[in-house]
């Protein structure tokens, strides 16, 4: 039974060897294959994968197949070789051949690093009385070849190395370092009544002649052809991968100095043939003795020499192979004693497990090491060093603020299951989560794709660990440990306001009580943004779609992705253009300073949301000047037809007195003169005005707090919020509704 457990430790041990000793040929945690095609660095499938844009691969799918492309030249791949070559397909070009068309575009590769191989490419034109010929920006005047008519009743033979003999087709060489050519034909026979069929392509030799038996099978290719590439590396792109050129002597060989060195690969430089920048080209190959991908870090692992072979044996009938690193030595073979046998094979025995124990625990270890590693990388690109920077300024209110484990929230997603999904959008992915004990949260998962992305999300950290107020989303804390960082809000579960706003929800009508304490709501979340945080705070992104409603339907102002804290003496603040077409301060986009009073034209554009039930840009309004809510609006005003735009229950519900006072409202907010706006303090002041004189004069909002809503989990999803950045300068402010339709394509759905 011991033994019985030795021979399974002793087998695991040799496939754990013999796994590791598998030479690599991409990078680490990149795809090595696309289907059935190998795709060694410096070409690579997904980010970080390959070594620049030229070497992209992605795959696709092609008649049921899986098959890989260059992506910057969209040709198709066949195989690579890390030497320097490549085989890719290209199309073939007909003339005057009925229904097979010629392709609309021949392949270039120009500005690349790729190239045809004048070697392995020959130049094929097939027909009877057919001049095909080839002309490329490498060469003056043009290449052909022509191909006379065969007689009646022959079958060429393709054999050799002569693909075509000149009859029925031919074939010529091309120029050297030719990326682009174009293929032009002409009719050579001297009668012309018929028209005659020709196609011509360019294609890997060796190839052809094994593929192709005779001309007939010539004549019915009809789809695309391999063509061999060559392809290039610059000394500058190699020393980012930590490679440089080696001394080697002009036979090419290794000097006995550097082999002293335990290298296990060597880099050459070349004259270049391709760019006219750079000088020379670089070629890395993996030592003798090594076999691998010599483009990778430590990419050349060691060749076994003493694997038997039928066809080759290293050492004599009376020795014995003995493998070392780069090279193997012979020993004589001696008789060994059954004793000395079994004590060898129990301490190997012995060493082994020990072996596997000890590798055990240094796998163990390393895995967590590595662990530890990855967190604090994410942490560090997730803004940690930032968030550190403002917790020790005491700009964060770490009482509020808890920092959340991956496991936890991994667990509390069922691991970020779709079905959890609430909303997308432009700043990530919000998923609904519970916690250990019980609490249902909102989990946003970051997009972070550039430094600015970080800004934003720190930004939004900073910004709602200050703020405490009903009508404002509250953050529960966050975790920066994983890929993307992540932010945990308390649940508000009945979605956006825009929803109840444009369509008509049974389970909550939105009455013009309603909309009025909605309204005063929001206003007096944005009155404690300005006048009642430890700093002014500027929301920068107030829109329907960031008013939230919790259980209660009682609103809270979310996204504070793009928000600013300024000083208490500090007016304004002078930033890049963000927020939301149809939302945005016209004096904001000229000047690029947001003040106060531009949360205040926001606002006001959210109040004539509410009274007229429509968008703040949309395409049915297609009188010019109309499909901006905001212009619409103060032209209806000035014209004294406000009652063309009120909503049909608002006209039903609210009385004239207070719909007229809420839509003079609504227009000193978009006053284009920021400081004719009032300030949020005197904007929420006046809707508990209006508010409660709506209730004096006998209208009754149903009590909130004795509303039973039985609804949990919203049916709709949310819409996540999101934010549009624009450009800093778009001209007369006052002409912001005629701004051509495609830049509002993504608001008008």
């Amino acid at each position: 039974m011991v033994l019985q457990l030795v021979g399974h430790i002793l087998l695991f041990s040799c496939l754990i060897t013999t796994a590791a000793s598998e030479a690599p040929t991409a990078k680490e945690r990149c795809p090595t294959k696309c289907g059935n095609i190998t795709i060694p660095f410096p070409f690579g499938i997904g980010t970080g994968c390959y070594i620049n844009n030229w070497f992209e691969v992605v795959c696709t799918n092609r008649n049921n197949n899986t098959v890989p492309l260059l992506k910057r030249i969209n040709l198709e791949v066949i195989s690579i070789d890390e030497d320097g070559v490549l085989d890719v397909k290209l199309p073939i070009t007909f003339w005057n051949c009925n229904d097979l068309k010629t392709p609309q575009n021949t392949a270039t590769l120009e500005g690349s690093p790729f190239a045809f191989s004048e070697r392995e490419n020959k130049f094929i034109a097939v027909g009877c009385g057919v001049l095909a010929m080839i002309s490329s920006s490498k060469f003056n005047g043009s290449i052909g070849c022509s191909a006379a008519c065969v007689s009646e009743g022959t079958n060429n033979v393709i054999e050799g190395n002569t693909i075509c003999d000149g009859m029925d087709c031919c074939q010529t060489s091309i120029p050297s370092n030719m990326q682009a050519f174009n293929t032009s034909f002409l009719d050579i026979r001297r009668d012309k009544s018929e028209k005659t069929c020709g196609y011509a392509f360019l294609v890997n030799h060796t190839w052809i002649r094994e593929s192709v038996e005779n001309i007939s099978a010539l004549h019915e290719m009809t789809s695309d052809v391999p063509v061999v590439l060559y392809w290039e590396l610059y000394p500058a792109q190699m020393e980012a991968l930590g490679k440089s050129a080696d001394s080697f002597a002009s036979d090419g060989i290794f000097k006995s100095e550097d082999r002293s060195k335990n290298k296990t690969d060597y880099c050459a430089t070349y004259p270049n043939t391709l760019s006219p920048v750079n000088q020379t080209k670089m070629k890395c190959y993996c030592m003798t003795g090594f076999e691998g991908n010599p483009y990778l870090h430590n990419g050349c692992l060691d060749i076994d020499e003493c694997v038997p072979s039928d066809d080759y044996h290293r050492c004599g009938d009376d020795e014995y192979c003995v493998n070392t690193v780069g090279s193997y030595t012979c020993k004589s073979k001696r008789k060994k004693s059954w004793v000395k046998v079994v004590l060898i094979g129990v301490g190997n025995g012995f060493g082994a497990v020990l072996l596997l124990l000890g590798s055990w625990g240094l796998f163990k270890l390393v895995k967590k090491r590595r662990k530890i590693q990855r967190k604090k990388k994410f942490f560090t690109r997730n803004g940690g060093l930032l968030l550190q920077q403002q917790l020790s300024s005491g700009e964060v209110n770490v009482e509020k603020t808890k920092l959340f484990n991956s496991k936890e929230l991994d667990k509390a997603t069922d691991h970020f299951n779709v079905d959890r999904i609430l909303g997308q959008g432009g700043q990530g992915t919000v998923y609904k989560g519970m916690l250990a004990d019980g609490k249902i949260v909102a989990i946003k998962k970051s997009k972070i794709d550039n430094e600015g992305k970080i800004i934003q999300f720190i930004n939004e950290v900073v910004i709602l660990s200050q703020i405490n107020h009903r009508n404002i989303v509250k953050l529960l804390g966050c975790c920066l440990e994983t890929e993307v960082p992540l932010l945990v809000y308390e649940f508000v579960p009945n979605g956006t306001l825009s929803k109840y706003i444009y369509d008509e929800q049974e389970e909550f009508p939105l009455t013009w009580e309603v909309r009025l304490r909605i309204a005063t709501e929001i206003a007096g979340a944005l009155s404690y943004l300005h006048t009642s945080a430890s700093l002014p705070i500027y929301h920068r992104d107030i829109k329907s779609t960031n008013i939230l409603l919790d259980g209660r339907y009682r609103a809270k102002v979310a996204d504070f992705g793009t928000s600013r804290s300024v000083a208490i003496d500090q007016t304004h603040l002078t930033t890049l253009v963000h927020g939301t077409f149809g939302y945005l301060d016209p004096e904001y986009f000229q000047s690029s300073q947001f003040s106060d009073k531009s949360d205040v034209y926001s606002f006001g554009v959210v109040l004539v949301e509410l009274l007229s039930g429509q968008k703040p840009i949309s395409i049915q309004r297609s009188e010019e000047g109309r499909r901006g809510l905001a212009t619409y609006f103060m032209q209806s005003m000035e014209e004294n037809a406000l009652f063309d735009i009120v909503d049909a229950r608002v006209m039903r519900e609210g009385k004239r007195e207070a719909i007229i006072a809420l839509a003079e409202l609504a227009k000193r907010c978009l006053n284009l003169n920021g400081k004719k706006r009032p300030t949020m303090k005197e904007v929420a002041a006046l809707l508990e005005d209006i508010k409660n004189s709506e209730k004096a004069s006998g209208a009754h909002e149903p009590d909130v707090e004795e509303v039973e809503y039985v609804r949990e989990v919203p049916d709709q999803p949310w819409e996540l919020f999101s934010t549009s950045t624009c450009p800093a300068d778009f001209g007369d402010p006052a002409g912001l509704s005629a701004i051509e339709l495609p830049l509002f394509s993504n608001v008008t759905q």
